[in-house]
């Protein structure tokens, strides 16, 4: 019964793909890029515009979770911008911790709100 909580929990939102980052990381992993040349694929074959927008965990300062969710935004839209994605089709935007997937108090680390969502607009 928890592992199927914890699937739900961490579901995609409707139509985004999602990568995760550690706690203070801005590197894409092996799993995330995995998920990357994935979408970076299905786009060849499709391109629409993209919208890449990060999230964060609320461990830190508001304004310094923006930034790092900026940042990691933008380092996705390099991965895939490297791997064909049109420049011109990708919007970026950093939301910080104002949208997380999971609510946790002020301070807590959380895997599942450090990440990165990728539509198709």
């Amino acid at each position: 019964m928890l592992l199927f909580a914890f699937l739900l929990q961490t579901a995609a939102p409707e139509g985004a793909t999602l990568v995760f980052f550690d706690w203070g990381k801005s590197e894409v992993s092996r799993d995330s890029a995995a998920t990357l040349d994935a979408f970076a694929a299905a786009h060849s074959a499709n391109p629409s515009p993209v919208l890449i927008t990060g999230h964060s965990d609320r461990s830190g300062p508001a304004a310094a979770n923006r930034r790092s969710s900026l940042e990691r935004a933008r380092i996705v839209a390099d991965y895939l911008a490297a791997k064909g994605v049109t420049r011109g089709m990708i919007t970026v935007a950093g939301k910080g911790e104002d949208e997380p997937l999971i609510a946790t108090e002020d301070g807590v680390r959380e895997v599942q709100n450090r990440r990165v969502e990728i539509r198709r607009r």
